[in-house]
């Protein structure tokens, strides 16, 4: 079921990633990245987004001094009405094509906080929310 939207700006500086997604977890902060693949199937637990983006192979995290992939973003906190709002800007993605490009690929919200650290992902649980960018 739908349950949110997503608005994607090219800026000088990086892509403007507005969303507003509803029915998450309240009171807490859960991950927020880019995946490599542009598919959502609910039925499989999402996995059909693959990965975190990353075309230069850096290792995940902020923490990390060989991080970040291009498809990491901060995590982001769910208030008690459980709608996540939020204005974030990804500086390593692209959406006006070449290798940064993530059109075709997908947002993908996670039923915990990324840790910026841990491989190959950030334990940061299950993928709760999925949306292919077009």
């Amino acid at each position: 079921q739908p349950n949110g939207s997503a608005r994607l700006t090219q800026t000088p500086a990086g892509v403007l990633i507005e969303i507003e997604v509803e029915g998450l977890p309240a009171d807490g902060w859960v991950a927020f990245h880019v995946h490599e693949t542009g598919t959502c199937d609910p039925a499989e637990g999402h996995d059909s987004a693959g990965g975190h983006f990353n075309p230069t192979g850096a290792d995940h995290g902020f923490m990390v001094e060989s991080g970040t992939h291009a498809g990491d973003m901060p995590n982001q906190y769910v208030p008690a009405d459980g709608v996540l709002r939020a204005q974030v800007l990804n500086s390593f993605v692209r959406v006006d094509g070449g290798e940064a490009d993530i059109r075709g690929r997908a947002l993908m919200i996670h039923a915990g906080p990324d840790d910026y650290q841990s491989q190959p992902a950030g334990d940061a649980g299950a993928r709760i929310a999925c949306a292919p960018i077009e």
